[in-house]
């Protein structure tokens, strides 16, 4: 993976991680929270997808620092 691949991936991961966590603290996953004891589903999967785009990013960030 090129290096500018892999922070584009890096910066998608941390983008997808703040609207995660806005999307936590909205209204809907409040009450999802509230009757189903979890946030909404569209927050869960906005923060893996961003840990998962982060992990990638970065991990080709540091590949490309040691090559």
């Amino acid at each position: 993976m090129t290096s500018g691949k892999s922070v584009a991936l890096l910066v998608v991961g941390l983008v997808l991680i703040i609207w995660g966590v806005s999307a936590a603290d909205s209204i809907s996953s409040g009450f999802s929270e509230l009757f189903t004891g979890s946030p909404s589903a569209k927050a869960v999967w906005l923060l893996l997808g961003g840990l998962f785009a982060g992990i990638l990013g970065l991990t080709g960030v540091l590949r490309a620092q040691a090559s």
